[in-house]
């Protein structure tokens, strides 16, 4: 057995924080590549470095692995805690942990932050060796297959021998798809939620009003500025756009309505924050510049865009022959940036290709990030996908 999680030393106050479910306190940890990696572009970097966490025991056959691909501003930490003050644990920390839907008892769990990405793993604002300074728009344009290519290679680094399943929502679910089309024969099972082969028009353009906003900001400086500075209010905004995408109307009615803030007058006439929704809004874009990088954001959103399964066999069907990994797809039935018709096609893909593949479609009212909120539906399809030994159809119809 070989246990990569780092437990730190239990406490009274952990004990009283902690659920009975979590995996507990955990520490991540660096895969540092020396060798250099060539980047779809052509561009070359010395060397990288992914910061990931592991949670649960690689068994003595090496392929009991589940990976964990996070979404664009997502990161490493998905389950557990890092100090018993933490105010929030991991991400997905509703379903990973002992006798949750990824149950690491079973299961040797791990997640890395992406190659390009600001949490850890090399990204723009990582020093280049060449200058001594962040890397800044000099990075290497990073695709999915990048990050893919990476991942692949910190999974070799932990002696994983094949993966059980590789499981993303969004821009994971995007990764989890190349994954299984690039190294078929290693990934037994794939499970991929709201997402899509290529982004819609739509989904681009959001990503560019974003970008904008970023690059329109004087502080941002052609990718140039100080670590604890930078395009701070064009980073917010674009967070608060792209926050607006991952929900809809219907919940966010449910939550806010047209409630006023605590002191806000109705006949004031000012540019002050008036609603509720208008301060949770610079609430998500103000929390957001704390954690994440700028330049990250330009990278992975332009990854995001150029992501396109069909555009170089011509299909989808042909995009998906490599893939010998057993496939589910879910989709949400009120993801309006990803919607369920984008879902849906992948797994009738699939399945013209003739793999194994089943859809199933969830209703819900939450939007796009209904992958990554409470449902014990959720859970049990999860489980049911992960834990059967025999192939088994699901009881939903494409």
């Amino acid at each position: 057995m070989t246990d990569d999680v780092e437990v730190l030393p239990s406490t009274e106050s952990a004990r009283r924080h902690l659920a009975p479910g979590d995996v507990g306190l955990v520490a991540p940890r660096d895969f540092v590549s020396s060798h250099p990696f060539t980047f779809k572009s052509g561009q070359v970097i010395p060397g990288f470095t992914l910061r990931y966490e592991t949670y649960g025991q690689l068994n003595a056959t090496r392929d009991n692995a589940i990976v964990i691909c996070h979404a664009l501003s997502g990161d490493h930490h998905c389950a557990g805690w890092h100090t018993p003050d933490d105010r929030k644990p991991g991400w997905w920390n509703n379903l990973i942990g002992p006798g949750k839907a990824v149950d690491t008892r079973r299961y040797f769990v791990v997640c890395a932050n992406v190659l390009g990405g600001c949490q850890g793993s090399t990204g723009p604002s990582s020093i280049n060796p060449e200058t001594g300074r962040p890397y800044g728009i000099l990075f290497p344009f990073v695709t999915i297959r990048d990050m893919a290519r990476a991942q692949k290679l910190l999974l070799e680094h932990l002696g994983i021998a094949k993966v059980h399943a590789i499981i993303g929502g969004s821009m994971g679910g995007m990764l989890a798809l190349l994954s299984t089309i690039e190294f078929p024969g290693f990934i037994r099972r794939v499970l991929a939620m709201a997402t899509t082969g290529r982004e819609s028009a739509q989904a681009i353009a959001f990503n560019e009003v974003g970008r904008q906003a970023i690059m329109q900001d004087p502080a941002w400086n052609r990718g140039d500025y100080p670590k604890e500075a930078g395009p701070r209010v064009g980073l917010a905004i674009a967070r608060m756009m792209a926050h607006i995408t991952y929900v809809t109307d219907a919940s966010m009615d449910r939550k806010f309505g047209r409630r006023k803030k605590d002191g806000a007058h109705a006949d004031a006439y000012t540019f002050d924050v008036q609603f509720e929704v208008e301060g949770y809004l610079r609430h998500q874009g103000q929390s957001f510049i704390n954690r994440f990088d700028a330049n990250s954001y330009l990278y992975i959103t332009r990854a995001l865009d150029q992501f396109d399964l069909a555009h170089a066999d011509g299909s989808l069907e042909k995009a998906f022959a490599p893939v010998d990994a057993e496939t589910l797809i879910v989709g949400f039935t009120s993801d309006w940036l990803f919607p369920p018709e984008q879902n849906r096609s992948l797994a009738l893909a699939l399945l013209r290709a003739g793999k194994r593949a089943s859809y199933a479609e969830l209703s819900t009212d939450l939007g796009h990030d209904s992958f990554l909120l409470e449902s014990e539906e959720l859970y049990a399809l999860v489980r049911a996908f992960l834990e059967r030994d025999e192939p088994y159809e699901f009881d939903y119809a494409i």
